[in-house]
């Protein structure tokens, strides 16, 4: 469903603010469920390199283009049963997409070059449908279905995931809420415990957690194979994010040994 991204070596950024900061900050009092977990300050400090030159993404992914975007989806980050399966919602999706478009692997601040890229840095892959916005929407297949239930021609334009900060986390919190296969969950389901595993899940190591998320979104490549950087990656992003919005990550955290859907 999402290509997979070269990754650059950039400079090192600024350290990570504290959770005690993060959950010092006033929510809105009138704000939505998503605004009051997540900030303007809570996503800066997210996100401490949004607007680093080194990233060709630099201005790109606003706040308000993610607040918008998320109003068009009103079960997203609103809908698990209480405010800690929203807070961990949130958590996974950030941490899954953070690594999609993340731009450093191995440093000591790894964690927090989330949304550096807006596309595919060879734009190889499905040629002219490769990898754009948080999930690095892959594919005419997907960018025909994203369109139409955004309601946008994104086969005949797809380069509005890539120049409309809006439409680009649309497209994301589409993929998110959306079963991806005949027998793929949709992330959010899973991260909210909607999802009832098959009798043919648990033999392939599908279990409930956020390693399934990862298999939706790569399972083909990245299940399966045991520890790799791209899996260490996506749980450090989660695990970071959990711990900024003061909820625990919870089990099944990997994907090691489960096979692709």
């Amino acid at each position: 469903m999402v290509a997979s991204m070269a990754r650059l070596v950039l400079p090192a950024a600024c350290a990570m603010a504290t959770a005690a900061v993060l959950l010092a900050v006033a929510a809105p009092a009138d704000g939505s469920v998503v605004e009051s977990i997540i900030t303007q300050d809570v996503y800066s400090a997210m996100l401490p390199n949004l607007h680093n030159s080194s990233c060709p993404a630099s201005g790109f992914y606003t706040y308000d283009a993610f607040i918008q975007a998320a109003a068009f989806f009103p079960g997203f980050g609103t809908t698990g049963g209480g405010d800690e399966y929203n807070r961990r919602e949130l958590a996974a999706f950030f941490g899954q997409t953070s690594h999609e478009t993340g731009g450093t692997r191995g440093a000591a601040d790894q964690f927090q070059w989330g949304y550096c890229f807006k596309e595919e840095v060879s734009k190889s892959t499905s040629p002219p449908d490769y990898g754009r916005g948080p999930i690095l929407l892959t594919g005419q297949a997907n960018y025909q279905q994203a369109g139409d239930a955004l309601g946008l021609d994104l086969v005949g334009n797809p380069d509005l995931v890539s120049s409309d900060p809006v439409i680009s986390f649309k497209t994301a919190i589409w993929f998110w809420w959306t079963a991806q296969g005949k027998n793929e969950p949709s992330c959010h389901d899973v991260v909210v415990e909607n999802w009832t595993p098959s009798h043919a899940d648990p033999a392939a190591g599908r279990v409930p957690g956020y390693g399934v998320i990862t298999n939706i979104f790569n399972g083909g490549i990245e299940c399966g194979r045991g520890p790799n950087d791209a899996n260490i990656d996506r749980i450090g992003y989660y695990q970071r994010y959990c711990d900024m919005f003061d909820v625990a990550a919870g089990d099944n955290l990997d994907r090691y040994t489960q096979e692709p859907f």
